[in-house]
């Protein structure tokens, strides 16, 4: 068995990847500037610790001296160091002076470390000198625990040069003057160099690992913030983008739904949800607003001497007009198709000049159009209706929502513009009422109007409102006015993204303990941060699902926890044998053990790394069987808390080990009278007796460091195990080995050795819990950064997929990804396509009231849902609804390839299973075909194919109806299609609203073949029909149709037999695909049946 090496996760925990991390990120300046806030907090935990310990010195001194004269000096001494200390390390709390000045951190370190290494040997010669008092040293250890643990020494190199240097002062010190009374200098010098050293060690490991740590967390800190930007630009985007398409009122329920939905497509790992939940109406009655409909007069002429791109340009610069003339004047643009504009006043905010701020309106889309029309030299006009009244406004389907309105007086408006004359505003008496004041001239209405029978019913009496000049500014996309996802508007951002991410950085907690607010220097205002995550004592999570996360994380510095016990228990081990080196001895099993198991750990945990070193370059590399075993060892070791914490205990265990067998060497009885002897007859007793207590008081400080250092182990197991360690050797050097440590040496005149030795264990006790507990305070504060960052992670992702979901909703799936990342601010995004069939669709004889609505909804929806089979296989695309017309397009997609066979569907649907079939039957047919125009056209064939569906769709559907019981119809008629095909231009236009269209000769003709038609058929111009003719589907021939704009033009149905299935032309049942043209250059020369 052979597996690849990953070190992917461990790689992150590495120290130079951080770093590189930070540099490449930017942020190396803010780290170092949180680091030293972070030294700064470290400083003030020691000076309250420093006070603390001095105090309880000096207490210890006054109270436990019988000769209190001699002491008195060693008092002020540590009373003078303590006050300057508190002196000089306050000037790190000045944090601008800091900043300004970093190098003062290192000086104020320096002085301290100095002072307190002076006060200690000057006390030591002090009363060799003068008092005859050979005492040890009392701040060795804990200037070495200073410097690495709580002194504001910048960065890993200058506590190394700090440590070692004080470590070489006390080593030489010790060497002049040991020798002086211990005839066995070569031992005490080497357990000193081994506690130094080891000493060293673990402030180096302390450095390092907390350096790592910090260094992650402020990385997971980082893009915490990030998150919080990208979600919060995410959200605006997202309701900039709904405000732009559905009042607020209206796309809640849309949007809560979309967010339901992919939560809990999430949790069931679903795939995402692409379309909106079914059935959803959000419709809402208006019963005082007003209605504007324009319609750009000679549209149609245009649409046949310009060029499609030329059309386009034309329209956004049109509509962007439109929009923000439409701002202006608070009215809410609906949407436009192809040369008609509509819009409502008084909808979404309530203004009882809405139809003075529609005729106003109407004015500047005038003034707008004639300006236009000079600059561009057109014959173009506008033609406007304006009705005031209630209506119906949301939106209805489940794809491509667009807010779109409904109602009685929706068709009297669309009357009034159709009925009005160009550069002119038609009005109703209901609008001319509403209207509080004005001085236009008001015009009888058009005669047209007056013999519409629609209108008549309705009692509609019009005016008409010639067109002014009024001066026009010059207008500009405002931000507030349109949708933009582009880069630029990220890359202007950024400076304010910088901004606040040193806001937030500075606002970084540092320790559970600050130093100003027991001073008063200022209070502290209550921050998100001061929530009470945890508790003050035991630092647990009060959330109990918070705590068993972060107690069950993994542990990928594992491998430098044990390098350091290792390291220790090594210089433990020798020590031990040094110590019993002058008496048999036959612990060597023990001892080998000891030794093999440690180094058993050490290999399990560093194999990994060591590969790492020696394949980075050869990532492919596979390994043996042995190494990938090894590697899963290794990985279950450091995802397993149970398996690290037996690892610990049993490294703590094994210390003691050797401690217990230093203890079990010394015969207490024979030491006790070797002792009595040498004072009695004044000769040096045999040192290898037993053990020397100050040797063993640093043994137990190496293990208090490596107890509370190891990394990943729960706080509280630490301060218990350490404690009991403490307690433990206490409690059996002050019983059972009272008389050797009674008559070990002190560190100060007349101070009894237990409490020396008592005092030295406390203090470092004490340093490493406060140590570990602004460590613990960091990490958890961390870790709940961390959770943060994970349910900030799925909030956006969660919203952008909503983003994502409503624009694919909006726009063509292909249009998305460009929308979303490179599109600037209201540049206008077009594309052109040489062959894309277009569909219009109506619903007959259904009146525009609620209950209708409703039914309506449910077509709809079984139409998208339709649609939603076709949209992936075969790029057919909803373009808008109008009313109740469906309006569809097939060809939108770039990519869309001429090998329909090629294809494949991964769906199931009744309808479109025999359709799925049919298709590729007959795409093999013409897979011979050497016209390349021909693979192009299949287009026609698959809108066709979808119409057909819509028809089946509609039947099902009126079935059911027919059979619901109720007391009023429900069915729906028949429905009326138009399909056309050939060149278009698509692409979003406007400067408020997105909204994809597509413009060309083929929309107008499917427009007019829809209008035309015949219910319950498919009406076709020439040029569809002909290619429908190639696939074997018969048109029938129907005559000349009058179509607005282009005249008397030959029009076809398709041959659809009563089970809603396609007739099939003679060539195709004889197994031939060809096109027939009869002499009169038609299709078919019967008619077909009406």
């Amino acid at each position: 068995m052979v597996c690849i090496f990953d070190f992917s996760k461990e790689i992150a925990w590495e120290r130079g990847y951080l770093k590189k991390k930070c540099l490449q990120l930017g942020v190396e300046q803010e780290y170092g500037s949180y680091e030293r806030r972070l030294r700064c907090s470290s400083t003030g935990v020691f000076i309250f610790l420093h006070t603390a310990l001095t105090a309880l010195h000096c207490i210890l001194l006054l109270w436990t001296c019988d000769y209190c004269e001699i002491i008195y000096f060693d008092v002020f001494l540590y009373l003078v160091n303590a006050t300057l200390t508190i002196l000089v390390l306050s000037t790190n709390f000045n944090d601008k002076f800091v900043e300004a000045h970093s190098w003062i951190m290192l000086v104020t370190s320096l002085a301290v470390v100095f002072l307190m290494v002076v006060v200690d040997l000057i006390l030591h010669l002090y009363h060799y000198y003068f008092n005859d008092w050979n005492i040890g040293t009392f701040y060795d250890t804990y200037v070495l625990l200073m410097i690495y643990l709580f002194l504001p020494v910048p960065f890993l190199k200058w506590p190394i040069i700090l440590g070692c240097s004080v470590s070489i002062i006390y080593t030489i010190y010790r060497f002049c003057y040991t020798s002086t009374r211990y005839p066995i200098v070569e031992f005490f010098d080497a357990t000193n160099m081994l506690h130094h050293l080891c000493l060293n060690i673990m402030g180096i490991f302390y450095r390092g690992i907390s350096d790592i740590v910090l260094r992650s967390s402020f990385l997971d800190r980082y893009q915490y913030v990030m998150e919080d930007v990208s979600l919060r630009s995410a959200r605006k985007r997202e309701k900039l983008l709904l405000d732009s398409i559905l009042p607020p009122q209206i796309a809640r329920p849309f949007q809560a739904d979309i967010r339901n939905r992919i939560a809990l497509a999430g949790k069931r790992n679903r795939k995402s949800i692409q379309n909106m939940s079914q059935h959803i109406m959000a419709i809402e009655s208006h019963t005082d607003v007003t209605i504007l409909y324009a319609d750009v007069v000679n549209y149609t002429h245009l649409t046949t001497t310009l060029t499609v791109n030329e059309l386009v340009t034309l329209l956004h610069d049109l509509y962007g007009r439109f929009d923000v003339a439409a701002g202006h004047f608070n009215v809410q643009r609906i949407k436009f198709l192809g040369d008609c504009y509509y819009c409502v006043a008084g909808l979404t905010r309530p203004n009882p000049d809405h139809a003075k701020c529609c005729v106003e309106l109407g004015h500047c889309m005038i003034a707008n159009i004639r300006e236009v029309q000079q600059h561009r030299n057109l014959n173009i006009d506008m033609r406007i209706g304006v009705h005031s009244g209630s209506i119906l406004a949301g939106a209805i389907g489940i794809a491509k929502l667009q807010f779109d309105i409904w109602g009685n007086d929706v068709d009297i408006a669309n009357l009034l513009e159709s009925t009005g004359l160009p550069g002119h505003i038609h009005i109703s008496q209901r609008t001319l009422d509403m209207m509080i004041d004005h001085s236009y001239e008001i015009l009888p209405g058009t005669q047209e109007a007056r013999d519409n029978p629609y209108l008549q019913s309705n009692r509609i009496r019009t005016y008409l409102i010639a067109g002014i000049d009024i001066y026009i500014v010059d207008y500009e996309f405002s931000s507030k006015e349109s949708i933009s996802f582009d880069r630029n508007s990220l890359n202007d951002s950024h400076n304010g993204i910088v901004l606040e991410l040193r806001k937030e950085l500075a606002n970084l907690p540092t320790g559970a303990f600050h130093i100003k607010n027991l001073l008063g220097f200022f209070k502290k205002k209550q921050t998100k941060y001061d929530r009470p995550l945890f508790g003050f004592f035991l630092l647990h999570f009060f959330d109990p699902r918070l705590e068993y996360k972060y107690m069950r994380q993994p542990d990928y510095l594992l491998r430098y926890s044990v390098l350091l016990s290792w390291c220790v228990g090594i210089s433990l081990i020798y020590i031990q044998m040094i110590s019993n080196s002058g008496r048999e001895s036959n612990h060597y099993f023990v001892v080998a053990s000891f030794i093999i198991m440690m180094t058993l750990q050490l290999f399990i945990t560093w194999y990994k790394k060591v590969c790492h070193w020696r394949y980075k370059k050869v990532p492919t590399h596979k390994f043996s069987s042995f190494s990938c075993l090894i590697f899963r060892i290794a990985d279950f070791i450091e995802r397993n808390l149970i398996i690290r914490m037996v690892m610990y205990m049993l490294t703590i265990i094994s210390y003691y080990c050797v401690i217990a067998l230093v203890l079990m060497d010394c015969d207490i009885k024979m030491f006790e009278l070797a002792h009595i002897e040498s004072k009695l007859y004044h000769y040096e007793s045999d040192p290898y007796l037993c053990f020397q207590p100050w040797v063993l008081t640093d043994m137990v400080c190496l293990i208090l460091g490596i107890s509370m250092l190891f990394a990943r182990i729960p706080w509280m197991v630490k301060i218990i195990v350490s404690t009991l360690e403490v307690a433990t050797y206490l409690l059996l050097m002050l019983f059972q080995f009272e008389y050797i440590i009674h008559h070990s040496s002190t560190t100060n005149p007349y101070f009894q050795s237990e409490y020396a030795h008592s005092l030295i264990l406390v203090i470092t006790l004490i340093s490493l819990y406060f140590m570990q507990r602004q460590a613990e305070f960091n990490n958890r504060v961390n870790f709940n950064w961390k959770m943060e960052l994970i349910r900030k992670q799925q909030a956006a992702n969660i919203t952008n997929k909503s983003i994502t979901i409503l624009l694919k909703n909006i726009l063509p799936s292909h249009v998305v990804n460009v929308y979303l990342t490179s599109l600037a601010k209201n540049e206008l995004y077009h594309e052109d396509y040489k062959m894309v069939s277009v569909m219009f669709a109506s619903l007959q004889k259904i009146q525009m009231d609620l209950p209708n609505l409703r039914i309506l909804n449910e077509i709809i929806c079984e139409f998208d849902q339709v649609l939603s089979h076709y949209r992936k296989g075969f790029s057919v695309d909803k373009i808008k609804i109008v009313g109740s017309t469906y309006m569809a397009a097939c060809g939108l997609d770039p990519r869309f390839s001429s090998s329909l066979y090629e294809r494949k569907s991964s769906y199931e649907y009744s309808y479109n299973a025999y359709r799925n079939r049919r298709l590729t039957h007959f795409a093999k047919e013409n897979k011979s075909n050497d016209d390349i125009s021909v693979q192009n056209e299949e287009v026609v064939f698959v809108l066709t194919a979808f119409a057909l569906d819509l028809m089946r769709t509609v039947w099902v559907c009126n079935n059911v109806y027919d059979r619901f019981p109720t007391d009023r119809q429900l069915s729906v008629g028949e429905l009326t299609i138009g399909i056309s095909s050939g060149e278009v231009m698509a692409g979003v236009v406007g400067a408020s609203q997105v909204h994809y269209d597509i413009w060309g000769n083929p929309v107008n003709m499917a427009s007019r073949m829809n209008y035309t038609g015949t219910a319950g058929k498919i009406h076709l111009t020439k040029e569809s029909a002909l290619i429908l003719d190639k696939y074997g589907i018969q048109c029938d021939y129907r005559g000349m149709t009058f179509v607005k704009g282009r005249g008397e033009l030959p029009t076809y149905f398709v041959g659809i037999d009563e089970n809603y299935e396609f007739k099939h032309t003679p060539a195709y049942a004889e197994g031939k695909v060809s096109i027939f043209v009869p002499e009169d250059n038609n299709l078919n020369d019967t008619d077909s049946n009406e």
